[in-house]
């Protein structure tokens, strides 16, 4: 930036900077060099992926803050704060990204050609075309079939065949669709044939009519379990229920997803709104939860001997995870959470551990001001980035993707994507395939993208990559093909 034009900026109002969104930030004080459309002039291109001094979000930030007088570029530092000058960076990276992807090329499936990727290539087969409405989750039966959610409370049924059983499974519990909950995940125990053990994912609660118009709703999320016979919803057991005390009037944010492994089912509890809620060890919401399957408290979870905490709580500092997966390697457990404006994250779970939200997080509020909270003290505080004791996710996404629907690659279909991580996106209506190696991600890569917004994606036990999408509401498979 030329100086002259810089210094004119900061006087002709700044002050009031510290209550503006990014995208007015940057009209007053950056299109003047960067131009109206990010396109440069006396300043650089700032979404060509070009950048002359960096191209980390550290790199960007440091940029931003301490500038280059040589070059025009006076600091910033001085005018706007921290989580400010975060917030421009994660507003140029969306910048960025709406730039650089305009007329590229994404592997975009359909069922009348091969869909090539990096490593293996595939066929889109339909499942289920018509008939389902909001999908959530699918599960495997033995003989072939497949049960599926929807979020307005019904469980239907896929046979091995591929047909949509029209009768729905009858008295399952009440679901109280709100907002972004309803019925959500469905799983089998690991030894269903067996015991005939189906797990439910719900939004649990009350729902009174009122004469103003509107329902008072309040509901958090919770897990049942149950059998089907002839139909029906039977031998039902709560697994973890909370108190109604917890029960919430918001319609966001309820998780969740299932894993079982040794005898314990981990479980997610979404924030539901709540920001600091999440750090308070007596309240549900916000956390990852292990149980035994029966939903017994097992002994030695962290915070089984805590004070007022709740005994089943596993991790905490979540806010809206919606894929969880475990790599069968090592055991090590995975989550996707969404971020707010920016910041979806792929963390790797361990017990006891803080991952942070409201008090970190590498996003923004939707609204282009950064991410502020109420502290326990009473005082409004600003997110930040990094704090000690806070763990960081193993991989992020700005600008978001809206992570939803997480699975390893385990069968033999797609050999050369053995032990992958497939990673759903409702936003980008994409499926990203990760490689882990030593609990990192070393590369990414999109297989999917644009056929809907995927909800859950996971391996069947044929091998296939089953897709759940919504507008359009259906299932779709992913079958390897040769060139």
């Amino acid at each position: 930036m030329k100086l002259n034009l810089v210094y004119a900026l900061i006087l002709s109002g700044l002050a009031s900077a510290q209550s503006v969104k990014v995208e007015e930030l940057y009209s007053k004080n950056c299109a003047g060099c960067h131009g109206a459309n990010f396109e440069g002039g006396v300043g650089g291109s700032l979404v060509d992926g070009e950048w002359k001094h960096g191209s980390s979000d550290e790199e960007i930030y440091r940029s931003i803050a301490k500038g280059n007088i040589p070059l025009g570029m006076i600091p910033w530092e001085g005018t706007f704060k921290p989580d400010q000058i975060r917030a421009f960076v994660i507003f140029l990276r969306e910048q960025e990204k709406k730039n650089l992807t305009k007329g590229k090329k994404f592997p975009t499936p359909d069922q009348d050609r091969i869909t090539q990727t990096e490593l293996e290539n595939y066929r889109l087969e339909m499942v289920v075309e018509n008939g389902l409405k909001e999908p959530w989750a699918i599960a495997f039966l033995p003989d072939g079939g497949k049960l599926v959610t929807e979020k307005s409370g019904r469980l239907r049924i896929i046979s091995a065949d591929g047909k949509l059983d029209p009768k729905v499974i009858e008295g399952t519990p009440q679901t109280i669709e709100h907002g972004q909950g309803g019925l959500m995940e469905v799983a089998l125990h690991p030894d269903y044939a067996k015991n005939g053990w189906v797990y439910l994912g719900l939004s649990d609660g009350t729902r009174t009519k009122s004469d103003k118009g509107k329902d008072d709703v309040r509901c958090i999320t919770a897990v049942v379990r149950g059998r089907i016979k002839n139909h029906e919803w039977v031998a039902q057991e709560w697994i973890f229920r909370p108190d109604p005390k917890f029960q919430s009037g918001a319609g966001v944010h309820f998780g969740t997803r299932f894993v079982f492994d040794k005898g314990y089912i981990y479980f997610v509890i979404g924030e539901r709104g709540g920001l600091m809620e999440v750090q308070d060890l007596s309240r549900p919401n916000g956390k990852i939860h292990r149980l035994h399957d029966d939903g017994r408290v097992p002994k030695d979870n962290p915070y089984v001997n805590t004070k007022d905490a709740i005994p089943g709580i596993w991790s905490y500092g979540h806010r809206n995870p919606q894929g969880l997966a475990m790599d069968v390697r090592d055991g090590s457990l995975y989550s996707t959470e969404h971020g707010p404006r920016g910041g979806d994250e792929l963390n790797l779970v361990l017990p006891a551990h803080n991952y942070g939200w409201p008090i970190v997080t590498l996003g923004m509020n939707y609204s282009g001001m950064p991410m502020d909270y109420t502290g326990p003290d009473g005082k409004k505080l600003t997110s930040v980035t990094t704090k000690d004791g806070i763990d960081q996710p193993i991989a992020f996404w700005v600008p978001s993707i809206a992570v939803c629907g997480l699975d390893f690659y385990t069968g033999d279909k797609f050999p050369k994507w053995q032990n992958d991580l497939l990673v759903g996106a409702l936003a980008q209506k994409e499926i990203r395939r990760l490689r882990i190696v030593d609990k990192k991600v070393v590369s990414q890569e999109v297989i999917f993208k644009d056929v809907g917004r995927v909800r859950d994606v996971a391996m069947g036990q044929d091998g296939f990559i089953y897709v759940v999408l919504n507008g359009p509401d259906r299932i779709m498979r992913m079958v390897p093909a040769e060139n």
